[in-house]
């Protein structure tokens, strides 16, 4: 980790960014149109990954390739939308150039001129700011944290009943080592005054948001009594290196442990308000109902008065990533399960493996503690002695005792799904040096 931990220095980063920002004139549609005629895709194919016993680990849909983007799966493309493939996840640290995205609304930044970019920080305050990308890195601290970033909607394709928007699988997220400027400093620099309540942020996307919102722009709040707030990064690298431009270029706000919808891209104005805000991203989108796990149903929704919250911090999750069942297993040989794991409440301290369906647990072994907020590595050696189809189950427990249940959720926005995820992994005889 101290290779991300050095001071970053005015010169290098500006290097960096401004060749970020070259990059980013490609347009969308003419690079996609160059990788989807070399990959092979299933046109036929219904974008619905689940919800039965063993759906697929991603969303089905075609691959494409954006620029700074290696092949990742097309969900949507007004506005963009793309998920990780699972081979990605096998390790601790998500490449930049495979990391998921999601965007708003339909209008996003192809490139940022960094000689007239501003972040601009302004309100309830006693001293506006309007501070350069240089201002940034020299007149302020860098500081490091690895965090996981996920999309409130990973994994909706699993909800019963369907509910709508994108049927992410399980790859809408990602987990980077961000570097930039404490919030709270930029913030004290420009002096919160008395009796204010919510910090308010925004970026360059624009359009038509959905119908009826009257909402032409993405804004999100968090109050300023808000912990995460003390743990917010207003961040301009990512795993040592810019944004890519469909990341967030060149600032993104990273709130550690909660979910994605608050990590402002293309971060341009931080406004302290005096009153709570009330547009459409704040009172209507991105809620959940008051209940334990956020669950509801749709005869409840119906009926009406489901009181609800906005959605904030990420519940307990574990992954099985390898094997994951394309091929089979010989029987008698050992293979090591692998995977991973995180909470937007604190650390993990176990995760627990089952080859049997979730009957009986055995723990596994953790990797590298890499901070609170991170991907935790785990695995465990298994040998299945015979033959057979057999059911491999994971599940965590965090540093708060959150463990992951084994029931589903539901609720209309097709959040906060963290059921024990099961992979079925067909196990062979072994029989002339081969397994059948």
């Amino acid at each position: 980790m101290e290779q991300w931990q050095r001071k970053v220095s005015r010169r290098d980063a500006l290097r960096l960014l401004s060749a970020a920002g070259g990059l980013a004139m490609v347009k969308w549609s003419q690079a996609r149109a160059s990788v989807a005629e070399q990959l092979p895709v299933n046109q036929q194919i219904e974008p619905f990954t689940g919800p039965g016993p063993n759906p697929h680990w991603n969303s089905v849909g075609p691959y494409v390739n954006e620029p700074q983007k290696a092949p990742l799966i097309l969900l949507t493309d007004r506005p963009v939308q793309l998920e990780t493939p699972r081979s990605y996840f096998r390790s601790v640290l998500t490449p930049n150039d495979a990391f998921y995205v999601r965007w708003h609304l339909p209008d996003i930044p192809h490139r940022v001129d960094l000689a007239e970019w501003r972040l601009k920080v302004e309100g309830n305050v006693d001293k506006p700011q309007t501070l350069s990308f240089s201002d940034l890195t020299e007149k302020f601290k860098p500081v490091s944290v690895t965090a996981v970033n996920q999309c409130s909607g990973n994994s909706r394709s699993r909800f019963q009943p369907r509910v709508a928007g994108g049927q992410w699988g399980n790859g809408a997220m990602g987990n980077a080592v961000w570097t930039g400027v404490r919030l709270r400093e930029l913030l004290d620099a420009a002096g919160v005054k008395q009796g204010s309540v919510q910090v308010q942020f925004q970026g360059l996307e624009t359009g038509q948001g959905p119908k009826g919102s009257g909402s032409n722009v993405f804004l999100k709040s968090l109050e300023l009594s808000d912990s995460a707030l003390d743990e917010a990064v207003v961040a301009y690298l990512m795993n040592g290196e810019p944004l890519p431009m469909l990341n967030g270029f060149p600032l993104r706000l990273v709130v550690p442990g909660y979910f994605a919808t608050y990590w402002m891209k293309c971060l341009t104005w931080i406004r302290v308000l005096g009153t709570p805000d009330e547009n459409f991203w704040m009172k209507t989108g991105y809620r959940v109902p008051d209940t334990p796990r956020g669950n509801t149903t749709p005869e409840e929704m119906k009926a009406g008065g489901v009181r609800t919250v906005a959605i904030s911090r990420m519940p307990v999750r574990s992954f099985l990533i390898s094997p994951d069942g394309s091929s089979k297993i010989p029987a008698g040989i050992s293979v090591t399960l692998q995977g991973i794991a995180f909470s937007g409440y604190g650390k993990i301290v176990k995760v627990e493996a089952s080859e049997d369906g979730a009957k009986t647990w055995r723990e596994a072994r953790l990797g590298q503690d890499h901070g609170a907020y991170s991907f935790r590595t785990w695995e465990v050696v298994w040998t299945p002695k015979i033959a057979a189809s057999y059911t491999v189950a994971v599940r965590a427990t965090d540093e708060k005792g959150h463990v992951q249940p084994d029931e589903p959720v539901w609720n209309p926005g097709g959040y906060l799904w963290n059921r024990i995820e099961k992979q079925e992994i067909v196990v062979g005889k072994v029989s002339g040096g081969a397994s059948r």
